[in-house]
């Protein structure tokens, strides 16, 4: 996945398609977990709550940043990679791939 806009800093593209949850887009949960597929590179917007199948939805990323532009300073996670944070408004905190 490759982004030719220099304007956004994802290296997928903004229609690139995300898992998220239905409390996100629905109710407005903020996202507090963000994780980066080892396999694929694809993206996953959580709520850090457990979840079932049926709450889950596919998105695109831009209406995730859309969303919460805070999204944009995960932009530089690689797969295998994730950000957690406590709060909307607390600052993410970064794990690499690999670190337990």
């Amino acid at each position: 996945m490759t982004n030719t806009n220099p304007q956004w800093p994802f290296d997928s593209p903004p229609n690139v398609a995300c898992i998220t949850v239905r409390a996100i887009v629905d109710s407005g949960s903020p996202i507090l977990v963000a994780v980066r597929d080892a396999d694929d590179g694809g993206w996953q917007f959580l709520t850090g709550s457990d979840v079932t199948e049926a709450d889950a939805m596919i998105v695109s990323l831009q209406s995730m940043v859309n969303r919460d532009p805070t999204l944009l300073h995960l932009a530089g996670i690689q797969p295998g990679g994730s950000a957690v944070r406590d709060s909307r408004t607390a600052p993410w905190t970064f794990h690499i791939a690999g670190d337990q």
